[in-house]
């Protein structure tokens, strides 16, 4: 097992990660370091619960504290305040209080959702991360946890680090090609923003997300972890660098807002918005990049790469005014200099409505 330290100002721990069998030292972490836990809360979605819920249990029987389950809606569903509101009580009413720790054990959605519930019950409690997909890498590490809104994705929710994330590799071998994708959108962001070698290496080794081998799911993740663990360890609250990480973010977030959270992937919508991004680029910046040969790469691996005709250029552009790096009259994107040197650029309306055009009329 190898163990990546995630230093922030507000906190240091660990990521445990990149082997079959990660969560079984997780009850010795709890025993050793939390000593003073009773109770011990799991959050885990429908689909993750009949698939891996039982193993953890096991694994957390070990512990010899009461174990409470809550089941929770599949994907962005899970994240509404009606959800929110349950889960705080379902902890109330077993009698959770300041001496209880969550385990999140899922994908990004519940990462999200069941850092919120241990941020906000009882003005906080400890909780461990558990992923269970590929997007998940990212979403468990840094801190960010929240609820969607209708008018904006994760627009309620606090910076909360957890205790620890338990990355356990064989809980990816379950996953569908869809989340696969949706994962793997997020680690060629990550290497677009920071490393260029990573970004050759992604685009000469992966040609088909059916063939991934443990080995390349090792380095992607590891590297992948490493990178936002450096922004993050600068930047904790997204007052600065931080923000990069959002590359892709703006138009996606907008798209995933107008289709409806969860009828396209995360990281199916990010996609898309990092197409429109390096569009921005190299229209704006004059960035040099092969795009021809990025849009059949990602093709290839069953990523879309222009928006579907409902939506509009308005409605995207007022959903992306909403977007919380914006803090101007005109949107604030992500953009690239070279792969690996991000920079933020104001947008003015006009420019964007109409290169968006290029998002309708790409081949």
């Amino acid at each position: 097992m190898e163990i990546i330290k995630i230093k922030t100002p507000s906190k240091s721990y660990p990521v445990f990660f990149l082997g079959n069998n990660a969560a079984d030292s997780l009850p010795g972490f709890i025993l050793d370091h939390y000593a003073h836990i009773r109770k011990i809360m799991i959050i885990t979605d429908e689909k993750v619960a009949g698939l891996h819920l039982h193993t953890v249990k096991k694994i957390l029987a070990r512990t010899g504290l009461p174990i409470y389950k809550y089941i929770v809606p599949e994907g962005e569903q899970a994240k509404t305040f009606e959800v929110f509101y349950q889960s705080q009580c379902f902890a109330l009413s077993n009698n959770l209080n300041r001496k209880s720790m969550i385990i999140a054990l899922g994908g990004g959605a519940v990462s999200d959702l069941a850092g919120f519930v241990a941020a906000t019950f009882m003005r906080g409690i400890p909780f461990i991360q558990i992923p269970t997909t590929l997007l998940a890498h990212d979403s468990a590490v840094g801190g960010k946890v929240a609820i969607n809104h209708p008018q904006g994705k994760n627009m309620i929710g606090v910076f909360y680090q957890p205790e620890a994330v338990f990355f356990d590799l064989s809980f990816l071998k379950t996953l569908p090609d869809k989340e696969l994708r949706s994962g793997f959108a997020e680690v060629i962001k990550e290497a677009l923003i920071q490393d260029g070698s990573f970004y050759d290496w992604l685009i000469s080794s992966v040609s088909s997300l059916e063939e991934l081998t443990e080995e390349k799911l090792m380095h992607m993740n590891k590297r992948g972890i490493e990178i936002k663990a450096a922004f993050v360890a600068e930047d904790e609250k997204e007052s600065g660098v931080r923000a990069y990480l959002n590359f892709g973010h703006t138009l996606g977030h907008a798209i995933e807002g107008l289709v409806g959270y969860g009828k396209i992937s995360h990281g199916e919508a990010v996609m898309i918005g990092t197409v429109y991004a390096l569009y921005l680029s190299q229209t704006r910046l004059g960035l040099d990049f092969d795009m021809k040969r990025f849009i059949q790469w990602v093709q290839g691996l069953g990523y879309g790469t222009t928006i579907q005709e409902i939506c509009g250029g308005a409605d995207l552009l007022s959903f992306m005014k909403r977007d919380k790096k914006t803090v101007s009259e005109m949107v604030t994107f992500v953009l690239i200099e070279k792969v690996g040197h991000p920079i933020m650029k104001n947008i003015p309306d006009s420019e964007i409505l109409k290169s968006l055009s290029y998002m309708y009329e790409q081949k």
